[in-house]
């Protein structure tokens, strides 16, 4: 089922996800419309809150992009795609080591990319969805996308993140998509 995408204005982007323990039927069945939402929608990954779940899921796929990806179980690097569509619960990234800077967009920010610095290589635990805890670690686009979701999970935009100078041009912008999406809860 193809779920409504929620936009920046709302307040559940900003909400910090609550933790997914146990992982039950219901988390399986949301991660299964989430990825059809972020396919039907072009996107790379999608989080919870940008569904309206204020939880800790997130789901991304790298699959098809020419942007590189690398993914390293223990020191074992494996194939990308084998691992793909990635369903993340509970993340917790750690060691980030270097810096690069990339195009980013988001689809709670529709038409909008920014360019944002991230860290080139991650590490990172989450559930899988039989509640299995997964590590690894992984650079290129899969390490910016997760970062950019985990970031949501947050309550983090990928606006926050910008250089300031980028963003002055499109607030006219932003403040009509925040004006156009604000609700109360």
């Amino acid at each position: 089922m193809i779920l409504r995408i929620v936009e920046y204005g709302d307040p559940v982007l900003r909400e910090k996800g609550a933790r997914v323990d146990p992982v039950t039927a219901e988390h399986r069945k949301l991660a299964h419309n989430m990825l059809e939402t972020m396919r039907e929608n072009n996107g790379l990954g999608l989080a919870a809150p940008q569904i309206g779940r204020v939880i800790q899921l997130a789901v991304i796929d790298v699959t098809g992009s020419e942007r590189p990806s690398q993914l390293f179980i223990g020191v074992r690097e494996v194939v990308v795609e084998s691992m793909m569509p990635m369903v993340l619960i509970n993340p917790i990234i750690s060691r980030p080591r270097g810096e690069e800077r990339g195009m980013e967009g988001c689809l709670s920010f529709p038409g909008l990319a920014l360019e944002i610095p991230r860290a080139h290589e991650v590490s990172v635990e989450a559930a899988d969805l039989q509640g299995k805890t997964q590590r690894f670690t992984c650079t290129g686009l899969l390490a910016r996308a997760i970062q950019h979701e985990a970031d949501h999970l947050n309550g983090i935009l990928f606006i926050d993140r910008a250089n300031p100078m980028d963003i002055e041009p499109l607030k006219p912008e932003l403040e009509k998509l925040q004006r156009a999406n604000r609700r109360t809860r």
